[in-house]
């Protein structure tokens, strides 16, 4: 008689490892070893007790050093106001970036995962871009994250698409990424094209945006943009548990009861409104939804039910203190956010990837 050991299917042991899992009442991601022991309490609470400090100080940094501005006069109040509506942006943005690179590292089970380097921050910039030019965000707030989130959808589905070639529906890490490179090229083409052919002020508008900029957008469009990312997160969080058991395999999603189909479906759309939202609001700013997902995994542990809301709030923070370094280290120049966090993203993608080659995880 063949024992239930030897009847489990391939993947087989990775369901004895999740029965201990479920007892242990933990998530365990087998497939990153970015990760840390069980997250502890004390961790949490310093890092909830960091931010608001971290927030306030990121708040008093200005070109003119550090310090609240003079309240009392109509430039202080100004400058304030100012600083106070990009550190709302900042959050905002940061979060929608930070949490879209969880679910996409979850659904795809590739650490290296994220909008700008699949290729959908390049779809849903497209997609702002023809928005911004032909004045319908302008028009009609809602419109830009309606077509920056149909653009960015179409982008994920022809990666999919080009990494699937000969795989058999299964793209292996380096596919996905060559094809979102690709893609994401051909998209900045597109971009560029039409930015030539526009006027003066188009061209302003449209490059100042692809550089990312916290600027204070319009009321109507930060509030349609809060929605849609309340939304995002509220969705995500609540799939936290399907997540858990997807990092392990279809398998191990099945074997739970779990329709891995509808979930993953479910799941990248979100990511990708989540991506193209923050795209819409602050334009081209990548590598948030690499680093920070990494950090707090790797400080708090895997489980999604933690790491997903931990990572919105670390993404908002980290981009937040991106756009204050940006603002004072050239003053009174100032420099686009989307610049500091490519400086600082650029090297972090590199270094996972050669850890993940040396572990011959990548193939």
């Amino acid at each position: 008689m063949v024992s239930k050991q030897e009847s489990l299917p391939r993947g087989g042991w990775r369901i004895k490892l999740q029965e201990l899992h479920t007892r242990r009442k933990r998530a365990v991601c087998l497939d990153n070893r970015f990760t840390s022991p069980k997250p502890r309490r004390a961790r949490i609470a310093l890092f909830l007790a960091a931010v608001p400090i971290l927030l306030l100080f990121s708040l008093m940094m200005g070109p003119s050093g550090i310090g609240i501005p003079d309240l009392e006069t109509a430039s202080g109040s100004a400058i304030f106001s100012l600083r106070l509506s990009r550190l709302l942006m900042g959050l905002l943005t940061g979060a929608a970036l930070s949490a879209s690179g969880v679910v996409f590292q979850a659904l795809l089970r590739n650490p290296l995962a994220e909008p700008y380097v699949l290729g959908v921050s390049g779809g849903a910039g497209l997609g702002a871009t023809i928005s911004i030019l032909l004045g319908a965000s302008l028009a009609l707030p809602l419109s830009l994250p309606i077509v920056a989130f149909v653009s960015a959808v179409l982008t994920l589905v022809l990666v999919y698409a080009i990494a699937s070639q000969g795989s058999g529906g299964q793209p292996s890490v380096y596919s996905l990424i060559l094809a979102g490179v690709i893609v994401s090229a051909i998209c900045s083409s597109i971009i560029m094209f039409l930015v030539s052919s526009a006027s003066v002020e188009g061209m302003h508008n449209v490059i100042w945006w692809m550089l990312g900029s916290l600027q204070p957008a319009s009321p109507s469009q930060q509030q349609v943009a809060a929605l849609l990312v309340a939304i995002g997160l509220g969705g995500a969080w609540v799939l936290s548990r399907p997540f858990n058991a997807l990092v392990l395999g279809r398998d191990m999603a099945h074997y739970q009861g779990i329709n891995a189909g509808f979930v993953i479906t479910l799941g990248l759309l979100l990511a990708t409104l989540l991506a193209a939202t923050a795209v819409s609001l602050s334009g081209m700013i990548g590598f948030v939804g690499l680093i920070v997902p990494h950090v707090v995994r790797a400080s708090f542990g895997p489980d999604h039910r933690r790491l997903i809301p931990l990572s919105a709030l670390g993404g908002g923070l980290f981009l937040v203190l991106c756009d204050a370094v940006a603002r004072t280290v050239l003053a009174p120049v100032e420099i686009p956010v989307g610049v500091v966090t490519a400086l600082a993203g650029g090297p972090f993608f590199l270094i996972i990837l050669q850890k993940r080659m040396k572990q011959a995880w990548i193939g």
